[in-house]
């Protein structure tokens, strides 16, 4: 390490605050030589991808849909309580892999480059009450270019939560961890509605015409959803209807809760900073990778985890390269570290309960008034 680099490290060590710490600043000549090497990683894996990728992903979708049919199989023929239990979790997980690390990835268009009509970007579907196309909007599209910018990043708190002072406090805000806790346990449906922007109805300013379409999207997915896992599976059940309907049930909550832990420390925790709309004005590439690098926050762990999370423990390597197979994220993270380091910059990193009890403490700290601002961390 050189000692403008320590210098830089121990300067932002001693400006650290209570949610975040205060921004290293790079010079333009700076940004742009982490920009080229950034890229330059990006197009190495690039060219490296192939049929290891494939092997990796079909694997994936092959292991979910035998817990699936598991899944539904013992919930369906279960006599006694642990069969049941058994069928529950294996019908959750595989709706966690179906989402996480298989429709999140592959959503990002990962897999495009294998030419597979199941793999394509725009035409995959995926288990959840979310249609695809919405999601490829507010989380491709929108997440994703204003990453943790106060005010446009709708992921940053999913217009449910107050988590800095940049959103004025109300006395509603008060009892936000409950929002939380709902939002936690019906996951799903908060992000099928996420698109609606519907918190803006109690602001007096939803636009109910421009959003029909959404609604009408929305609406037509959720029902195919909801028709699935409370219609047609337990019907097929015959008299034990209402215990399948039960089991799906419980297998949505197993998911829900699991998907928003992993989501939430993404962008929550205290080593998160945000930023506001006038700092990234005229953006560069350069500039967005370190915001990207600023604002996301890895979770360690084993292989089960990096799978379980959709390789999201990788979250600072997928805020990078969002289109890169998630199987590559484990080979690129020491470089993507060591360029970090090159710079300056935190490589924000933690267990999940480390991360996840930041968040929860951010959430009912800014429950009340104050706190600090994007601007605070500048």
């Amino acid at each position: 390490m050189t000692a403008a680099t320590k210098a830089n490290l121990d300067e932002m060590l001693e400006t650290s605050v209570k949610f975040g710490k205060r921004k290293p600043r790079l010079t333009k000549q700076q940004l742009a030589a982490m920009q080229q090497e950034f890229d330059d990683l990006q197009r190495e894996i690039k060219a490296d991808l192939g049929q290891k990728d494939v092997d990796y992903i079909k694997g994936i979708i092959r292991v979910q849909r035998y817990l699936e049919i598991t899944g539904r199989t013992l919930i369906h023929f279960s006599f006694t309580p642990i069969p049941f239990m058994l069928g529950v979790t294996a019908l959750s997980v595989s709706k966690i892999l179906n989402n996480m690390e298989i429709g999140h990835s592959t959503m990002h268009g990962a897999y495009d480059f294998t030419n597979d009509p199941k793999l394509y970007s725009l035409d995959f579907e995926w288990d959840t009450a979310c249609s695809s196309d919405s999601w490829r909007q507010v989380h491709n599209v929108d997440h994703h270019t204003h990453t943790n910018v106060v005010g446009k990043d709708r992921d940053f708190g999913y217009g449910m939560l107050r988590l800095s002072n940049d959103t004025p406090w109300h006395i509603a805000r008060t009892p936000q961890i409950i929002y939380f806790t709902l939002l936690t346990i019906f996951f799903q449906w908060g992000v099928a509605l996420h698109e609606l922007e519907s918190e803006n109805i109690w602001k007096g300013t939803y636009d109910w015409k421009a959003k029909q379409p959404i609604r009408n999207r929305m609406l037509r997915k959720a029902a195919k959803q909801a028709f699935k896992d409370y219609v047609f599976f337990p019907a097929l059940a015959g008299p034990f209807f209402w215990k399948t309907m039960l089991g799906n049930a419980m297998a949505n909550i197993g998911r829900n809760l699991w998907a928003s832990a992993i989501i939430f420390c993404g962008h929550f925790p205290e080593q998160a900073v945000t930023f506001t709309e006038e700092e990234c004005k005229n953006e560069t590439r350069g500039e967005w990778y370190y915001r990207q690098i600023l604002s996301s926050v890895n979770l360690e762990g084993g292989k089960l985890l990096h799978i379980m999370s959709g390789h999201l423990s990788y979250h600072v390597e997928h805020h990078l390269f969002p289109d890169i197979p998630v199987n590559r994220y484990e080979e690129m993270s020491p470089r993507v570290k060591a360029i970090c380091e090159k710079y300056g910059l935190p490589y924000n990193s933690g267990t999940f309960w480390q991360q996840y009890v930041s968040s929860i403490k951010r959430v009912i700290r800014y429950s009340f008034p104050g706190g600090e601002k994007a601007t605070d961390y500048i």
